[in-house]
């Protein structure tokens, strides 16, 4: 038996709510295969496309009067428990499809961040639909939205990511996962808060959900974390002519092709640099990065990117 976090990307999980639903319901499958062969899982999901979505219509119907302006914070919240829902019911279809009985809970995560993190200033963690460049230039000149190009596939909105330091609810999950939940956690990187003199406080930005599911992985001392995105392997020269599959890295060579610029800001770059800070110092662990639909096969070992210690 192991123990391992699964983290789903915002952007594998489709463009609408129907497509979402239909996406983890084929994923439920076989993450419910995990839990019949006694493994222990933590599911965490990624919400860039969702936050963005839901920001957007948010501040449309306010701009229009007809709701009250939702901080970002509160969008992002929204969509943990929207996310969470479709995951935790496509969950448990699965298990009583096969007479399992087992609680699936997804908890509302909350993760401290440093309040003078750069990233503040720096706004890098695309979020929401893809435009074109004319598209993104209006929406600038409308909102004073800050767009970026994202891996080619047209422009995005960017937010602050900050680094995660501690989850706050980490407690809480540790008690589900030993209980033998299944449960879902870190949903979106988590609500981004700081600590003041008064307590906890929402600020907005969007933690990149692979840093944070690294920092979920090592808190309960995880054996796998597995990121499931939309690419089946990490590549170099990505979407280049010369471009080439990696199968195997060892921290050496993961960190080489960093510092070689090879992994995009915002899209592959902090899913290796998670990979990293969970396998790093533990030969023992193990991550894995591929795409939803080759979940299974990446199982089995004959697809995705293994990074090792």
């Amino acid at each position: 038996m192991s123990k391992m976090v699964v983290a789903l990307g915002g952007n594998a999980l489709g463009k609408s709510p129907e497509e979402q639903l239909q996406l983890v319901k084929n994923t439920a499958a076989s993450l419910i295969g995990l839990v019949r062969d006694d493994h222990q899982v933590v599911i965490s999901h990624g919400n860039g496309p969702q936050v963005g979505q839901i920001n957007l219509g948010m501040n449309y119907a306010a701009e229009h009067g007809k709701t009250a302006a939702f901080p970002f914070p509160e969008c992002g919240a929204m969509s943990q428990g929207y996310i969470g829902y479709h995951l935790q019911q496509s969950l448990q279809n699965e298990l009583a499809k096969r007479n399992m009985d087992k609680n699936v809970v997804t908890t509302i995560t909350q993760i401290e961040v440093d309040q003078d993190d750069t990233a503040f200033q720096k706004p890098t963690k695309p979020v929401g639909d893809f435009y074109s460049k004319e598209q993104a230039a209006q929406i600038e000149a409308e909102k004073g939205y800050t767009f970026v190009e994202d891996a080619g596939r047209g422009y995005r909105q960017v937010v602050a990511s900050p680094l995660p330091k501690s989850i706050i609810e980490i407690n809480s999950i540790k008690t589900l996962v030993e209980h033998g939940d299944l449960v879902i956690a870190g949903g979106g990187g988590g609500v981004p808060v700081i600590k003041t003199e008064t307590g906890l406080k929402g600020v907005p930005a969007v933690i990149d959900k692979d840093r944070s599911s690294a920092l979920l992985a090592d808190n309960i001392d995880a054996d796998k974390l597995i990121i499931l995105t939309a690419v089946d392997y990490v590549y170099v020269n990505y979407n280049k002519p010369e471009q080439k599959v990696l199968k195997q890295l060892s921290v050496e060579e993961a960190q080489k092709y960093m510092d070689d610029g090879q992994f995009a800001a915002g899209s592959m770059l902090p899913k290796v640099q998670a990979c990293l800070s969970f396998v790093k110092g533990h030969p023992e662990r193990e991550a894995i990065i591929t795409s939803l639909n080759g979940f299974d096969d990446a199982l089995k070992g004959n697809l995705g990117t293994v990074i090792h210690g």
